[in-house]
């Protein structure tokens, strides 16, 4: 690995399947991540080079002006939790982010074939974040959950997780 004059560690081209996989996953639903085009560009070159690949990936599209903040603040909290420098990780946080905005389960938004990748995902590359997650809540609710913490916002009903009438709906099977 190298560091860019950007202040990026680089690396070859395409060396992760997981995480090109959730790229084309969230590209593929959302046709966006809200990277700006120089980095958009630099995920094309690195993850979708090759015959047909770049071509496939959409960069039409956009954050819902109605979420764009709160694609922001999910994009600071992952990046406040980043465990590298690296453009991967930095194109991460703004996939994890734009698939926040999706309807189904995280995991499922971003194209993985379970929660487990999701988790190998964050363990990698938001180490801190993943470590606070003792509890093992659904992803989803969990980053959620740290931003109402951070805003100092209740979010369950009760006192208590444990105790709160949601309760199988943050910590459930998915």
């Amino acid at each position: 690995m190298m560091r860019s004059n950007d202040g990026f560690i680089t690396s070859p081209p395409a060396k992760d399947g997981l995480l090109a996989r959730a790229f084309a996953g969230v590209l593929s639903r959302f046709h966006t991540l809200g990277l700006d085009p120089r980095e958009h560009s630099a995920l094309r070159r690195c993850h979708f080079a090759g015959p047909g690949g770049a071509q496939d990936v959409s960069e039409a599209g956009g954050c819902d002006p109605m979420r764009a903040e709160e694609h922001g603040d999910l994009v600071e909290l992952l990046l406040a939790h980043r465990a590298d420098p690296s453009r991967e990780t930095l194109w991460l946080a703004f996939t994890i982010a734009t698939a926040c905005l999706g309807d189904n389960h995280l995991w499922q938004d971003m194209g993985l074939n379970g929660r487990e990748e999701l988790s190998a995902l964050l363990d990698k590359h938001f180490t801190a974040l993943y470590q606070k997650n003792v509890h093992n809540m659904k992803w989803k609710k969990f980053f959620y959950k740290e931003l109402c913490r951070k805003a100092q916002v209740a979010l369950c009903k009760a006192p208590s997780c444990r105790v709160c009438s949601d309760y199988a709906a943050c910590f459930g099977p998915e």
